[in-house]
């Protein structure tokens, strides 16, 4: 399976549940298909943006 043929379908399955990836994690996803990024990348994006911080 190709990267744009998973990515594909994976939207496919968000959207049934009603639910739309955001225009950041889009972006990702293009470069991610065409191997501008890899996976780890995306994981360090989404890593960074939703990680919760902790008060110590």
């Amino acid at each position: 399976m190709t990267a744009e043929a998973a990515w594909d379908y994976a939207i496919g399955m968000i959207k049934v549940d009603g639910l739309e990836p955001t225009e950041d994690f889009k972006k990702y996803i293009e470069l991610e298909k065409c191997g501008m990024a890899t996976t780890k990348d995306l994981k360090k994006y989404l890593d960074k943006k939703y990680k919760v911080k902790q008060d110590v």
